[in-house]
C-alpha cells in the first residue's frame, strides 16, 4: 500500500485555532491525502512522473477535489484519510480550462466536507489557512498576497488566479479556507517573486468560483460537456517580451509541423501577439480543438507563416481505469 512522506509545516506558520471563528480541526479534517499512480507510457508520464502525490478536498459524499494534474491518466488512486487508513479511489474528471480534478472514493470516508464558498469574495490581504492533509501541523496560515491573471507554459489561462504567502512546502491540491470556513481554491504551484529586492514563495491557488459551473459535468462526463479549447502541444515562456517556444510535445500539433525550441511567435492569423496570455485567447478565439492555427514565426533570424492542424488536448492522454 503507498505511504506518504513524512514531514510538518514549521511551527511559527501554522494556523491556530483560536484565531478563526470556525472549527479549525473539523475543517482541516476535510482534507485528505492523494497518491495516484500512472502508467509509464502514458502521455504525461515524463513531465509529471509516474507516481504522483499531494492533497485533496472532501465537498461531497465520497467525492474528493483536488488539483487535475496529480490525477491526470491515474491507473490507481489511494486516499490518505487519516490515523492509517488508505480508501481507493477513481480518477473520476479532470477539466482542462480550469485545472481541477475529482476523485470518487470506492469506501465510505466517514470525514467531514468542505462547504464550497465564494473565491469572488476574496479580497488581497484576507486571512486563510492552506490546508494539507494531517490538520494544524501540516498547514499554512497564510494571507492573499494577489488576485491577477496567470498564463502557464503548458497553454493554460486564469484570469484571475489567487496567490497566498507564505508558501505551502507540499502546495499541490491543499485545500484554500476562507476566514469563514469555507473552501475558496485549490493548491496549484508554488511560484517566485521579486519584491523589495528579495525572492519571494507564494502559491497560485484555483479559484473555487471556476468548478462551480462544470462540477455536474465532471461527475456525468468526466470531463467539461462544451467543445475543447484548441491545443497546439508547445510549451513557450515571455523572454525579453517575446513568447518563445522552449517546448515541443510529442506527436502533437507543433511537433507535426516541426516547429522548434527558440523559435519565436510573433502572430496568430495575422495579429501581433503581446505576452502569453494574448497569444492563448488569440488561439482559442479561433474556434474549438481542430480547427487551423495560422502562426507568424521568428526562426533562425527568418520569419514565415505556418498553419497548425489543432488538436483537443484530451484525446492524447490514457483514460483513468476503473478497477
Amino acid at each position: 500500500m503507498p505511504s506518504l512522506p513524512e514531514w510538518n509545516v514549521p511551527t511559527a506558520v501554522r494556523p491556530r485555532a483560536a484565531d478563526y471563528e470556525f472549527d479549525l480541526d473539523r475543517a482541516l479534517s476535510a482534507v485528505v491525502g492523494l497518491h495516484a499512480i500512472i502508467p509509464s507510457d502514458g502521455f504525461t508520464a515524463n513531465t509529471l512522473g509516474v507516481e504522483r502525490a499531494g492533497n485533496g478536498v472532501l465537498i461531497d459524499d465520497g467525492l474528493v477535489l483536488t488539483i487535475g494534474y496529480l490525477i491526470t491518466e491515474a491507473e490507481k488512486v489511494w486516499l490518505h484519510v487519516g490515523e492509517g487508513r488508505v480508501v481507493e479511489g477513481h480518477a473520476l474528471g479532470f477539466d482542462q480550462d480550469s485545472g481541477f480534478g475529482l476523485v470518487q472514493a470506492f469506501a465510505p470516508l466517514d470525514l467531514p466536507v468542505l462547504p464550497l464558498g465564494a473565491s469572488s469574495a476574496v479580497t488581497v490581504g484576507d486571512r486563510v489557512v492552506v490546508g494539507g492533509i494531517g490538520g494544524r501541523a501540516r498547514s499554512v496560515a497564510a494571507r492573499v498576497a494577489a488576485r491577477q491573471e496567470f498564463a502557464g507554459y503548458w497553454e493554460y489561462l486564469l484570469d484571475d488566479a489567487i496567490f497566498t504567502q507564505p508558501s505551502h512546502p507540499n502546495w499541490g491540491g491543499t485545500g484554500l479556507i476562507s476566514a469563514r470556513g469555507e473552501l475558496i481554491g485549490i493548491g496549484s504551484l508554488q511560484i517566485e517573486r521579486e519584491r523589495g529586492g528579495n525572492n519571494e514563495q507564494l502559491n497560485m491557488m484555483v479559484p473555487i468560483d471556476l468548478l462551480k459551473p462544470v462540477l455536474e459535468d465532471l461527475r456525468r462526463f468526466g470531463r467539461v460537456n462544451r467543445p475543447a479549447r484548441p491545443w497546439l502541444g508547445m510549451y513557450s515562456s515571455e523572454i525579453d517580451d517575446n513568447i518563445v517556444v522552449v517546448g515541443i510535445a510529442p506527436k502533437g500539433p507543433a511537433a507535426r509541423a516541426e516547429l522548434k525550441t527558440g523559435d519565436v511567435i510573433l502572430a496568430v492569423n495575422g495579429e501581433p501577439v503581446r505576452g502569453a496570455a494574448d497569444t492563448y485567447r488569440k488561439i482559442w478565439a479561433l474556434g474549438p480543438a481542430g480547427v487551423e492555427v495560422p502562426l507568424t514565426l521568428l526562426s533562425g533570424g527568418a520569419t514565415f507563416d505556418v498553419v497548425l492542424h489543432s488538436s483537443d488536448r484530451a484525446k492524447f492522454l490514457k483514460a483513468p481505469q476503473l478497477h
